[in-house]
């Protein structure tokens, strides 16, 4: 029986005139039927409203026996009605909401009713809807440093904050560290105020356990009707403008635009493509010399992926690696590209050692040190010529992390580098917790001006660090030889740039080999 129907109502309709007239009838079929007793659960549907389940009992009782029980049994339909109803009421509760929160969950979202908060006139409500795309900055690491307890008691606690910001049944919470907000009567003007509070409250410490963690928080807001007409819609539009907020770094609000559309779209094609070349394995492996300075021999390659797509266009690494970290593509790349750049290596003289990055989400691979070690026996390449690359916001990001791989790095007999050394703020007792092979300063560090300036002060320094530490150092993007004489004088060990040559593929490396041994047996 639905909510907004009593007993007493039921009686009153059509539909209750004809269970009387049914009882009645059933009164006289039980006097023609003396021994006959029977129960009867039908289902009848009134002219002016919706089905309703009623129980009828004929039985062969009459006069004052048959009232008592009529009675009774009046008295347990009314009480079978209502533990129905709140069955249901239960039931509908547990489905639309989340056990953790208690907030609203997406099967509740999907149900809900924009129209009806707008207000009674929608077409005085352009613009004065706003669905808010929220999601957590950070909160892995909230559970691998909090447990999952403290997870849990962040997300709780976040809950509580949102629920602070609009009326009751206008927060959910869509699964992980996804919350939306849908708030009505905002101006276009206090809407990125609005978004910018979310941020302020959400990012404030928070109790969990017996430790405070804190997350960032990026959000994305979109119109109703403005920017759609279906709900559904607003809030997939919310979606975009929050990826959009992501990409431009932590704590950041973004109000959706048409273009951005066409950008997530390019985005899913070229995702498709990505996934594509993974499975076909496309990605190739160019490699860039590593010249030792005081010699002038090759020491060394870096590996560099490159993807050439269908259409013979080449992608941007920088894209497509950050874009196979995002979709989880990351691991069987990095196998992929290892493995050809093991083999290849593997024909290389022995003094010449393979250079390989490691993308920072691989930190967290527990498995990663393993899968290493057997692409390395199934290729044959020899544990030492081989140096991995960990990049200095990595191991500032994840400091105990890197130090368990490094640890197991070391067990296998592979080197260690730290790459991109100047662009992070890793201290000198880190530097020295971690004892690095090799140290590699990021080209931005080459000095425009090679005179006694403030940048080269700041090389000068970290290449004396480095002497320090007894650590081999390297410098990426020379160009010029004013810049090799520099680095030269200044006791650098490693270059590496254009001046020594670009990425080349695999064949055009071997030749780069074969070329440099002809001009040094001659000389």
């Amino acid at each position: 029986m639905p909510e907004d129907r009593t007993v007493d109502d039921f009686i009153r309709s059509s539909a209750g005139r004809q269970v009387i007239l049914l009882g009645c009838a059933a009164a006289l079929a039980s006097m023609i039927a003396y021994m006959l007793r029977f129960e009867l659960d039908a289902q009848l549907r009134a002219n002016d409203g919706p089905g309703v389940t009623v129980f009828l009992a004929v039985v062969n009782i009459v006069g004052l026996a048959s009232f008592i029980y009529a009675g009774l049994r009046v008295r347990d339909f009314r009480n079978e009605a209502l533990r129905r109803r709140q069955a249901a009421e239960r039931a509908n509760h547990i489905a639309t909401h989340d056990h953790l929160t208690r907030l609203p969950n997406r099967y509740a979202l999907e149900r809900f009713d924009v129209t009806g908060m707008a207000g009674p006139n929608a077409e005085m409500t352009i613009g004065k809807v706003t669905v808010f795309a929220i999601d957590l900055d950070g909160f892995k690491k909230v559970n691998d440093l909090a447990g999952h307890r403290g997870g849990d008691l962040l997300l709780v606690e976040i809950a509580r904050r949102l629920s602070a910001f609009t009326q009751r049944g206008c927060i959910f919470r869509l699964g992980g560290d996804e919350f939306l907000a849908v708030a009505s009567g905002l101006p276009p003007e206090k809407e990125e105020k609005f978004a910018s509070m979310l941020i302020h409250a959400l990012t404030r410490p928070v109790q969990a356990g017996d430790m405070m963690v804190q997350v960032g928080a990026s959000v994305g807001y979109a119109r109703w009707p403005e920017h759609a007409t279906a709900f559904a819609e607003v809030c997939h539009l919310a979606d975009v403008a929050l990826y959009e907020a992501k990409k431009h770094g932590p704590n950041r609000t973004m109000l959706f635009e048409r273009g951005m559309l066409e950008r997530v779209s390019a985005r899913a094609r070229l995702e498709n493509r990505l996934r594509r070349a993974v499975e076909d394995d496309r990605i190739t492996c160019h490699y860039q010399p590593l010249i030792d300075l005081k010699t002038g021999d090759i020491c060394g390659f870096e590996a560099l992926a490159r993807w050439q797509d269908e259409s013979g266009t080449m992608i941007s690494p920088q894209l497509f690696i950050s874009l196979a970290e995002e979709i989880g593509l990351i691991t069987p790349l990095f196998e992929q590209l290892l493995a050809k750049a093991c083999r290849e290596a593997a024909g290389w003289p022995d003094t010449i050692r393979l250079s390989f990055n490691l993308s920072p989400l691989q930190l967290e691979d527990r498995m990663l040190v393993e899968r290493i070690g057997k692409i390395l026996q199934v290729t044959g390449l020899d544990p030492a010529r081989l140096e991995m690359e960990i990049t200095e916001n990595a191991l500032m990001t994840e400091p105990e992390l890197a130090e368990t791989l490094i640890r197991g790095f070391r067990l296998l007999g592979i080197q260690v580098s730290l790459d991109d050394f100047g662009t992070g703020y890793s201290s000198l007792a880190q530097l020295a917790r971690f004892q690095f092979d090799k140290i590699k300063l990021d080209k931005s560090l080459v000095p425009k001006n090679l005179a006694e300036g403030r940048e080269a002060k700041i090389v000068k320094a970290m290449l004396g660090l480095g002497k320090s530490l007894n650590v081999a150092m390297t410098i990426e993007g020379l160009e010029e030889h004013s810049q090799l004489a520099y680095f030269l004088a200044e006791g650098c060990d490693i270059g590496q740039g254009y001046l020594f040559g670009r990425p080349m593929p695999a064949e055009a490396a071997l030749a780069y080999i074969a070329e440099r041994q002809h001009t040094r047996d001659v000389a």
